[in-house]
């Protein structure tokens, strides 16, 4: 029987008929311009997928108009149906090995100098992929010495012997989004579990003390601002260097509904708290996403761990 993908991903009585007014300070401008329009002839003439496009991120635009994309591996289907997430879903296709080859020649095209991967969840398989972020890694490496290199990568159901497959490629920055509060862990993504995430971030500087980590939270879903606080706190407890806060957007009315949206004082707050408990870098936003000014941390944060660990 085929199975054709949706992006459906919420309960009918979820979904929200009276959207809240976006307010000002929140404006997310069209795509546009000659980098811009040359970024996406590159992707399509490699058969390449980025989370840009795929996750509809508010700032495409103006990180495609500089250069910059999140490259999104192992195909453009996920097994998992988060309600925050326009991605696809459903059953993915065979692995594309020769995917990496692809994305390390359009990074090279690109001439850039921090590259960002990340994937769809591949629960199909019992290695979640991780044999092709390492390949990516290591050929990125090859084609175009001299870029640093950040995997976003899947909670790959706490698998150790995953995570070491990514670690032992020696990516500079190992990120993985906790999105939300553990409260609204199981209504936000249903698949996930907590203490994945836990495992996946705490394991990671386990295996390799030197990378840097990084996590993400989402705001606008029915947390209070105690329990961002609280979420925060176990991100530090695992060792996490690098904090993104930004506010959920809803993609469609299919999606789960934006509850309120955060002031620019609060998304302050959280910055100022987040640097007060010991992160190394908050980026804390209205339109923050995992990847924003990426480049930025890797090249200050670097010069730091080289201090420590050099």
């Amino acid at each position: 029987m085929s199975f054709t993908p949706t992006r459906d991903r919420v309960d009918p009585e979820k979904i929200s008929t009276t959207p809240i007014r976006r307010p000002d300070w929140i404006k997310v401008r069209a795509p546009s311009g000659e980098t811009y329009e040359w970024l996406q002839g590159l992707m399509r003439s490699k058969a390449l997928h980025t989370v840009c496009e795929e996750a509809m991120c508010p700032n495409m635009g103006e990180c495609w108009g500089s250069g910059t994309a999140t490259f999104l591996m192992l195909g453009d289907v996920c097994t998992r149906t988060c309600g925050f997430c326009d991605i696809k879903r459903g059953r993915p296709s065979a692995l594309d090995w020769l995917e990496p080859e692809r994305v390390a020649q359009a990074v090279k095209a690109m001439q850039l100098k921090h590259a960002v991967i990340t994937s769809v969840n591949r629960d199909d398989r019992r290695d979640g992929g991780a044999p092709i972020f390492a390949m990516v890694i290591g050929r990125i490496r090859e084609l175009h010495p001299g870029c640093s290199i950040e995997v976003l990568i899947p909670d790959f159901k706490a698998s150790l012997e995953a995570l070491q497959i990514v670690i032992a490629a020696r990516p500079e920055i190992l990120n993985h989004n906790v999105e939300t509060v553990p409260r609204l862990f199981k209504s936000v993504q249903p698949q996930d579990r907590f203490d994945w995430a836990a495992a996946t971030l705490s394991n990671a500087k386990k295996l390799d003390p030197e990378v840097l980590t990084k996590s993400g939270i989402m705001v606008g879903l029915g947390e209070t601002m105690d329990e961002i606080k609280e979420v925060m706190r176990y991100q530090r407890s695992w060792g996490v260097d690098i904090l993104t806060v930004g506010q959920y957007l809803q993609p469609s009315k299919k999606h789960l509904p934006i509850e309120r949206y955060y002031t620019l004082e609060e998304f302050a707050e959280i910055k100022e708290y987040g640097l007060g408990i010991g992160f190394q870098w908050v980026e804390s936003g209205p339109l923050v996403r995992s990847s924003y000014h990426a480049a930025e941390q890797v090249r200050q944060l670097s010069i730091v761990h080289r201090k420590l660990y050099g």
